[in-house]
């Protein structure tokens, strides 16, 4: 079907039903999944065009939680009618967009509407927010929470970013007292600095010289003070982009204790990001700990920049902007990597799916394919290789790590809540998502 048609039943010899793939028919009524139903039984359903997708897999659509747009303030950079089209031709259905990089920052309640206005009639897929901590704003956070974001981020170390700063452990506390009993959940960058013999000289052009400069006890002593605090105050913590394997000892203990704790690992890549991709045998910790359930997801972090703050020219590693766009390719990413490991496709779904999904609240209408959620699909082939090339890129800087690559599991088609918004490499002519607001507790009085 064209980009931007309704559909209202998709069939399928691979739908991913429950704890099985078999042939179905997903109904679609006012975007939202009606029922799943074996092909033998669906015809009396369908009296609307059927879309047969033929042994093409159909999963859930990807929910990205950890996604800079940078929009308003940094377009230059990325916005949201280029991100969201490279999320939906990576079967991504769902965003929920980072509150640094764009200038304001969302941590007030009057950037959070400006940030609202800059998203009006941009997005092709549906997109959340996540609110921003920083020193001082500590009162903005709870009309934050009834405005409908999704919880907040925060640095214990520099952004990257001035407008941004990151917090004090004084900081952190006035925060957890706030976010108690609103349900909310905070995210932290959890690396901060620390006493530590200082980086011999290298060379710049290494990329071992700025390894050096972020080591793994930045992360770990980060990581013990987020245990320690989501301990003492029971509010959701979430770690993201974690980097090495040596906390995971911390973060099991943390769980065993009580501690309402998640976390992300970091994407691959050799170029810049912090904290930084360290050696193939830490990589492999990392598969195993999300194998084995001590890492809850895999998100993408998309962090896009224009060229010349790459330094490509100098190569600079200390100099670069320290982020990877990778928002359009995750899902094929992942699984490129995933399937050679014995992950499954239902792996794939808790971890690009439905774990996200509950980390913003959103599992209640996105990450499965169950009747009553919207209908978000992404229609894909895994085993179809394709390699990752300038023209297919749809990010808006086609600056990427992954130029050249051959990734395997290609996607065809997205439906956002029953609406094709891509499709065999075209958009909808019009953006079909809509932003979303996330409904928390009450906040109790303090």
């Amino acid at each position: 079907m064209e980009p931007g048609s309704t559909v209202s039943a998709v069939r399928s010899q691979r739908v991913l039903c429950g704890e099985e793939i078999r042939p179905a028919v997903i109904i679609i009524k006012e975007g939202k999944i009606h029922s799943i139903l074996p092909d033998s039984e669906a015809s009396a359903h369908t009296a609307g065009k059927m879309m047969d997708v033929g042994n093409s897999l159909i999963i859930p659509g990807i929910v990205d939680s950890h996604v800079h747009v940078n929009e308003p303030g940094r377009t230059s950079w990325e916005g949201y009618w280029t991100a969201t089209q490279a999320a939906a031709a990576g079967g991504v259905t769902t965003i929920v967009d980072m509150p640094l990089n764009s200038i304001p920052p969302t941590t007030t309640l009057r950037n959070f509407h400006e940030k609202l206005r800059s998203v009006t009639g941009q997005c092709f897929v549906d997109t959340a927010f996540w609110g921003g901590v920083i020193p001082g704003n500590k009162l903005e956070l709870r009309p934050m929470v009834q405005a409908g974001v999704a919880g907040f981020k925060c640095f214990l170390i520099h952004s990257g970013v001035d407008e941004f700063p990151h917090v004090s452990d004084t900081d952190l506390h006035a925060a957890m007292k706030q976010l108690q009993g609103t349900g909310s959940v905070l995210l932290l960058h959890a690396e901060r600095e620390v006493q530590h013999a200082a980086a011999e000289k290298g060379n710049p052009h290494e990329y071992s010289t700025f390894l050096r400069s972020r080591p793994d006890i930045m992360e770990i002593e980060a990581i013990r003070t987020v245990t320690q605090i989501c301990l003492q105050y029971q509010v959701r913590c979430h770690i993201v982009h974690l980097s090495s394997a040596q906390p995971l000892e911390l973060i099991r203990a943390a769980r065993k204790a009580g501690a309402p704790l998640t976390n992300i690992p970091a994407c691959a890549t050799p170029f810049k990001c912090c904290p930084p991709i360290r050696d193939a045998a830490n990589r492999e910790l990392l598969w195993s700990a999300l194998k084995a359930g001590d890492i809850d997801m895999v998100v993408s972090d998309h962090s896009p920049c224009t060229p010349d703050l790459k330094c490509l020219d100098s190569g600079d590693f200390t100099q670069a902007w320290g982020g990877i766009s990778s928002l359009q390719f995750g899902l094929s990413l992942f699984w490129t990597s995933a399937s050679k490991r014995g992950f499954s496709f239902f792996d794939a779904v808790r971890l690009l799916c439905k774990e996200p999904a509950q980390l913003c609240r959103l599992d209640d209408q996105k990450g499965s394919l169950i009747p009553g959620h919207d209908a978000d699909l992404v229609i894909w082939d895994p085993e179809k290789e394709f390699t990752v090339n300038k023209d297919n890129i749809h990010h808006k800087n086609k600056l990427t790590l992954y130029l050249g690559l051959a990734l395997r599991g290609k996607v065809k088609t997205t439906i956002v809540r029953g609406k094709v918004v891509y499709s065999h490499g075209s958009f909808s002519s019009q953006p079909l998502g809509k932003p979303l607001f996330i409904q928390h507790k009450t906040p109790s009085p303090l």
